[in-house]
């Protein structure tokens, strides 16, 4: 599909993926004659769009906004309603795009909006559907707490182990599959790193006026390493740093098919909080993804979590993988319920370009929007009869019926760094292949991101140059 567009292309091209999600994009400036299979978007004397599709075709226009700064949201709405009318789809979230929906009903409590003003201002702006508003309303209701709670003088700690047992169809993480020689190989040498990484960063840290506040240990799959190799990662992280007034220690200890006593006793030792994540408990969908171990084997772990005496467990699952159906989700959000886990994180799948599953994929492999719409809708139901309120949610592009991610979880069991990276507000230190930290700037809200390389191969051969960035953030800290 061609769109010929003579502004900024990021929003549009937003918005077009809501109704054409698979599609491949060409931009130009200059439109010829309205042709089949383009969309035009202008910003002259007025706002204009035209799009055309399958021999159908809708068009819309405005007058230039009095606030320039509204001529790009306005022509997404034109845009928004001409695909509605084209393809007779009408997606939830409006043209309301961004990754973290929950930080714009934050702004608008702090300006001392109620529920009704603030759903007035989304939907007259984004379009968004009053179903949609109710749920980011909610979500920033069940952070509350852990938002009056946070302390501006306070760090979370990333630990990033970039490797699993198998690659996922649906993965775009920079992980590799132990299952290749190249990368088990691998292994021991990136402990090495990162625990170099973890003593120098906790040495740069010492004597500053921030504390660890929540540790997490993520990946890939964590515990796809041994548990010698684990225990080493995580002693080090208890030397290095000063975890006496951490709050909450999660480890992503994710695919069943690793978890085992041996490491789960390690983890024990140190963390407060571990997720185990099935994504189904239907053996045949886990076969399409390409998952090696069965729903028995979620079962089986998750049993030897509990007499291990884990008392805060996640357990993520996602709506519309290839195969599944709305009553083989149900039985899997009804499966996880029954086993009572603290949380419970709802994806939807997201097709990203980098995932296997996405080469040759169609739009007809993949559930149709209204079956994935009455997963979601079934989940949210079903958890919140259970309990479960939603705590946090995130946005992906790409994601199959512009649908979202939620966290839900019990009472008092809301994970305070998934709320803390979605809200943006805390400082995040990372360590690994992949990391991100960023460093927040209290006074104007400037968020200073700085990478780690993304491949274990660069971390390990450029590590001197990767970390050069590390002796600005001391600085960076004690500034803000």
């Amino acid at each position: 599909m061609i769109i010929y567009i003579n502004g900024s292309k990021y929003e549009i091209e937003a918005v077009v993926k809501l109704f054409f999600p698979l599609e491949r994009f060409e931009f130009k400036e200059d439109a010829p004659v309205r042709t089949d299979g383009c969309i035009i978007a202008r910003t002259d004397e007025t706002l204009f769009v035209y799009a055309a599709a399958g021999g159908r075709k809708a068009e819309r226009s405005a007058p230039l906004p009095e606030d320039p700064s509204e001529n790009e949201i306005t022509l997404c709405r034109l845009l928004f309603t001409a695909l509605t009318e084209l393809t007779g789809v009408t997606p939830a979230w409006g043209c309301l795009t961004g990754i973290r929906p929950v930080k714009k009903i934050n702004t608008l409590m702090s300006r001392g909006m109620d529920y009704e003003q603030m759903y007035s201002y989304l939907h007259r702006k984004y379009l968004i559907s009053r179903s949609k508003f109710d749920l980011i309303f909610r979500t920033a209701q069940g952070q509350r707490h852990a938002l009056d709670t946070y302390d501006p003088h306070s760090f979370s700690l990333y630990i990033g182990i970039p490797f699993c047992p198998s690659r996922c169809s649906y993965c775009s993480f920079v992980s590799h599959s132990i299952t290749s020689k190249g990368a088990k190989q691998l292994i021991p040498q990136y402990v090495d790193m990162l625990i170099r990484e973890l003593r120098e960063t906790g040495e740069m840290l010492r004597g500053t006026p921030f504390h660890c506040d929540t540790v997490y240990i993520g990946g890939g799959t964590p515990t796809a390493i041994d548990a010698h190799q684990l225990s080493r990662i995580m002693g080090t992280a208890a030397d290095s740093f000063d975890l006496s007034a951490v709050r909450e220690y999660t480890v992503e200890a994710g695919r069943p098919d690793t978890i085992t006593e041996d490491k789960l006793s390690v983890i024990k030792e140190h963390a407060t909080r571990i997720s185990i994540n099935p994504q189904t408990l239907s053996d045949s969908v886990l076969r399409n993804i390409g998952r090696i171990h069965s729903a028995r084997q979620f079962y089986d772990a998750f049993d030897l979590a509990r007499k291990m005496g884990f008392d805060s467990v996640n357990t993520d699952t996602i709506a519309g993988l290839p195969g599944d159906t709305a009553e083989g989700f149900r039985a899997t959000i009804d499966g996880l319920i029954a086993l009572s886990p603290e949380n419970i994180t709802v994806h939807t799948l997201t097709v990203k370009r980098s995932a296997t599953l996405f080469q040759g994929t169609a739009r007809g492999d993949l559930a149709a929007d209204d079956t994935l719409m009455r997963m979601v809708d079934y989940a949210g139901e079903a958890l919140a009869d259970a309990g479960y309120s939603p705590y946090y949610l995130y946005r992906q592009k790409n994601t199959i019926g512009n649908l979202e991610n939620v966290g839900f979880s019990k009472p008092g069991h809301e994970g305070l760094y998934n709320i803390y990276i979605m809200e943006e507000i805390q400082n995040i230190i990372s360590c690994g292949a992949g990391a991100s930290t960023k460093i927040i700037d209290h006074s104007t809200g400037k968020i200073t991101r700085s990478f780690n390389y993304k491949y274990p191969y660069e971390y390990i051969s450029r590590y001197d140059r990767m970390t050069e960035y590390k002796k600005t953030v001391r600085q960076m800290l004690t500034e803000n």
